[in-house]
């Protein structure tokens, strides 16, 4: 029987890429989203993958929905957290409710994802978690300490957590991704694109989603029982650490 994987935010841009690979891969996949429900259908109807709706800054809310995908599909063995917001204003103009806002999603969502699945992974001696960083986490970005701040938490969270479940046969590992080529950065003008953006990676060119899924697929495997505590940087070389 195949494992089952929870990918949240899994149904559009980076998440639906890793939802596809993770099928491919062999799991049985669920993904969750947050609001668009016509995207979802269409993801649903396109990849066969099963989308559940819930905010992950609500653990009452991500309680409820685990317990439904494990009774849909089995225990759910393989947790991805990449759902996440942006509510970016330079700090002197930044209000409460727009930290708040991502941090609720970015930052306590996780928590309450991995929280409620802990218990059944340390019980069944086997549990891989991988939290979608971001390179702002590692080096910070004007006009982001909100979401830098939640995805250097994130990072914080991953080496903590990884030395409680080591023994247990769990890993716990954050992908911090660069700039990679979703919807959101289609928004970005040319100019901007060509004369700001890609003369900071020394690649030339922006990553693609599948490069971000085939780095969960790896972390995900049996195999990479080792691989525990890392963060996994997918940049194009934009930010060494």
């Amino acid at each position: 029987m195949s494992r089952v994987a929870l990918v949240t935010g899994g149904s559009r841009g980076i998440g639906a890429a890793i939802s596809n690979a993770l099928k491919d891969a062999g799991y049985s996949v669920a993904a969750t989203y947050a609001g668009n429900d016509e995207k979802a259908a269409a993801f649903t109807a396109e990849t066969g993958i099963k989308t559940y709706k819930w905010d992950v800054g609500d653990y009452d809310a991500c309680t409820a929905g685990i317990a439904q995908v494990e009774a849909d599909l089995g225990p759910v063995e393989v947790l991805v957290n990449n759902a996440g917001i942006t509510r970016d204003a330079p700090f002197h103009k930044m209000s409460r409710e727009q930290w708040q806002q991502v941090m609720d999603t970015n930052l306590n969502g996780i928590f309450n994802m991995t929280h409620p699945l802990w218990p059944g992974m340390r019980e069944r001696k086997f549990g891989r978690v991988i939290n979608i960083s971001s390179i702002n986490g590692q080096k910070g970005q004007f006009a982001q300490a909100n979401y830098s701040a939640a995805k250097a938490g994130d990072i914080g969270f991953t080496k903590a957590l990884a030395q409680e479940g080591a023994r247990a046969g769990i890993t716990v590992n954050a992908i911090c991704p660069g700039y990679i080529n979703t919807e959101m950065m289609s928004t970005i003008p040319e100019k901007v694109m060509n004369e700001v953006i890609l003369p900071q990676i020394p690649v030339g060119r922006l990553g693609e989603a599948e490069e971000i899924a085939r780095g969960v697929v790896f972390l995900a495997a049996d195999d990479a029982g080792f691989v525990n505590g890392s963060t996994m940087t997918i940049n194009g070389a934009q930010y060494l650490t």
